[in-house]
């Protein structure tokens, strides 16, 4: 057998074998389905944040919006923060100086602890909060600095702060005094009575910054308790009556401006008098 017609031979065998085994169905009937790859897995929905990194125990959930305590930040139980300037009732104007001694504790530094991770946070590190008439904080992250301040009386409030923002709650991580700039008219606050400053939440929220919102105030001789004073946060509307003084976390603000209000009650739930202790404001959340 020649190498030509050797080759029709093996070419007319491999055809037989396929069609042997891949016979064709029988007249009337269709051809199997091809059956179907393997179903892939189905990607779950991505969980609340507070799934991916829980922030702490839940507090309360209403109206699309989850109310947590932050947890996991350092407590810097012996931080110490004392108010050396101004000094005296009466401050000689436009730019006042203000000098604190910091203990135990460290300005400029970053706060490591998983809040870090979770909230809108300073690059430049821990720092001071300095609140003048419950006016929006300002941060200094050094221990002495100059303000430049019209003539009136001043409550000054000063406490330190982690590098997200959360007020150190240690009993000597605050001072306050009071002053009067220029020839404004002094007056007269009461430090014994009870005082709450509004913190946090403050300014514009980006992107991931918006997803967690932090809210946070300040207490001066006052104490929350189950029977006893409590904070009313009003936050788009909807009410939270908070009995512990913490951190909290806001969860499901949708993306634009927020109105938060803050207020301190009495136990039958009625507002505490004092100058700050009630007191609003208007934060924006953007996307991108």
């Amino acid at each position: 057998m020649n190498q030509k017609r050797l080759a029709c031979t093996v070419s007319l065998v491999g055809l037989v074998a396929v069609l042997t085994a891949c016979p064709a169905p029988p007249k009337g009937e269709k051809p199997p389905a091809k059956k179907a790859p393997a179903s892939q897995p189905v990607k779950a929905a991505s969980q609340p944040s507070s799934a991916v990194m829980p922030v702490g125990d839940k507090v309360a959930a209403k109206d699309g919006l989850t109310l947590y305590y932050l947890k996991g930040s350092p407590e810097y139980g012996d931080a110490k923060l004392t108010m050396s300037a101004p000094a005296g009732d009466k401050v000689t104007g436009p730019k006042v100086k203000f000098d604190f001694k910091v203990e135990n504790y460290s300005l400029q530094q970053q706060t490591e602890a998983p809040p870090k991770k979770m909230l809108a946070n300073s690059g430049k590190g821990q720092h001071i909060h300095l609140i003048l008439n419950n006016a929006p904080y300002m941060a200094k992250y050094d221990a002495a600095f100059e303000v430049e301040l019209e003539p009136k009386h001043y409550v000054a409030l000063a406490f330190l702060s982690r590098s997200y923002h959360e007020s150190v709650k240690a009993k000597s991580a605050f001072a306050i005094s009071q002053f009067t700039v220029g020839d404004g008219e002094a007056q007269k606050a009461d430090f014994t009575a009870p005082h709450m400053f509004y913190s946090r939440p403050k300014g514009t929220y980006v992107g991931n910054d918006a997803q967690r919102i932090m809210l946070d105030f300040y207490l001066v001789n006052a104490t929350l308790s189950e029977g006893g004073m409590k904070v009313r946060a009003t936050i788009n509307g909807t009410e939270f009556m908070l009995s512990k003084w913490a951190a909290y976390v806001i969860e499901g603000l949708p993306m634009g401006e927020a109105k938060i209000k803050l207020e301190l009650l009495d136990a039958e739930g009625n507002p505490v008098a004092g100058p700050f202790n009630t007191v609003e404001r208007t934060v924006t959340l953007k996307a991108s």
